[in-house]
């Protein structure tokens, strides 16, 4: 699909610097949801270019962390609560990293992974469905007993398994369509609060 790149939140995200249209995603989501609270120490996963980064780095204020996390380099930013890894969070040694980084288990974990879009609905579903597990998985690593999870996920029939999946291992599963998602876009967030360590 192609969108239209310099649409109304894209404008806005260069103006007002956030380096991504996402931000003002996460930034609806805080307002309604409140998954980043000032003093909390969060994990972006996916974080390249940065958009998250920021809203995040503001909500969590100078007392809070922010740990972004991305294959490939993201630029720095001015926020010094912000810290940058480059790597594969699914690998032990950039987890380690990170869980040094934090010091404490994590407040928030956030995903806004995307697949490469093929075109084809039920391949991207299923793409963004395993991004989201690999997401969930790595928040059940890093989190903190009540803590939050909030992931992109692409709604398609394998969905649900995703979404039962995370009951079990959360006290509350919401999922909401924010405003600022493209038009005609299949994409939701998962927020997921009060997690439960595993036995």
């Amino acid at each position: 699909m192609i969108y239209r790149l310099r649409d109304t939140y894209y404008k806005r995200a260069k103006k007002e610097g956030y380096r991504s249209r996402a931000a003002y995603k996460l930034l609806e989501l805080s307002r309604r949801f409140n998954p980043i609270k000032p003093g909390d120490r969060v994990v972006d996963i996916g974080a390249a270019p940065g958009g998250w980064l920021q809203v995040a780095s503001s909500l969590t204020g100078p007392r809070g962390m922010v740990i972004g996390v991305d294959l490939q380099p993201i630029a720095p930013l001015k926020e010094k609560n912000i810290l940058l890894v480059q790597g594969d969070i699914t690998s032990e040694d950039t987890q380690t990293k990170v869980k040094e980084l934090l010091g404490c288990p994590a407040d928030c974990v956030l995903s806004d992974l995307s697949p490469r879009l093929s075109g084809i609905r039920d391949a991207d579903v299923s793409r963004s469905v395993e991004l989201a597990r690999t997401a969930f998985t790595v928040a059940s690593v890093l989190l903190k007993t009540g803590g939050c999870f909030l992931a992109k996920i692409f709604m398609g029939d394998e969905t649900q398994t995703l979404v039962a999946e995370a009951k079990t291992r959360f006290a509350s599963i919401r999922c909401t369509h924010p405003e600022a998602t493209r038009k005609g876009s299949s994409e939701i967030y998962l927020i997921a609060r009060g997690f439960r360590k595993g036995s």
